[in-house]
């Protein structure tokens, strides 16, 4: 009797034979086409340190040699280009094709979200963590049916439980948030001066 086929284990990283990695002569351009490779070829944002390690190259140079190749992407005026966001690198599409995209999406106009909205995702964005209750205190109406939305919509979360009595759940901002509005991390939010200018 035939045993049968034992599946082999899917390669961890400590698999990848160093061969793998780009020689030690690489270029920068050879590195930037390898880090826009593996961007292009990953389902989700890579950091630059998974970046590093894959290609065997300090963060510095990678995100240089990333830097140079998004130049060139746009001297040529190519439709996309690599960013950082949401802590990671990835292609996105030039925003001024947005009307080209989403007819073929079959979207006549994109998602808004309502002022009540924007007014709540803003708290929870400068305020994190924050609670329902906090929400509704500076809002000065009713928080829930908001928050489900915005939960719905992957752009908050809850982050935990605050140290009071009661125990509420607290809410902050997502990967999905930092996505949609361009934000490499919450750091980048523009601050209450900017705002006031007007930036």
């Amino acid at each position: 009797m035939i045993a049968p086929e034992v599946p082999e284990p899917a390669a961890t990283e400590e698999d990848v034979p160093s061969a793998a990695k780009l020689p030690a002569d690489a270029s920068e351009e050879d590195v930037g086409r390898a880090a826009a490779a593996l961007v292009f070829a990953s389902d989700r944002p890579l950091p630059l340190s998974r970046l590093a390690d894959l290609l065997g190259r300090p963060g510095a140079a990678v995100r240089t040699a990333l830097e140079r190749f998004g130049e060139k992407l746009a001297s040529i005026g190519a439709p996309f280009s690599t960013v950082e966001l949401a802590g990671g690198y990835r292609f996105v599409t030039d925003p001024a094709l947005a009307p080209a995209i989403a007819a073929l999406r079959g979207e006549m106009k994109k998602e808004r979200l309502s002022a009540a909205a924007l007014e709540t995702l803003a708290i929870v964005a400068y305020r994190q963590p924050v609670t329902k209750g906090e929400i509704e205190a500076l809002r000065g109406v009713q928080a829930g049916p908001i928050l489900r939305a915005l939960l719905d919509k992957r752009l908050v979360r809850t982050t935990g439980r605050a140290p009071v009595p009661g125990r509420p759940l607290q809410y902050g901002t997502t990967k999905e948030f930092l996505d949609r509005f361009q934000l490499a991390s919450v750091r980048d939010l523009p601050t209450v001066a900017e705002l006031s200018r007007g930036a």
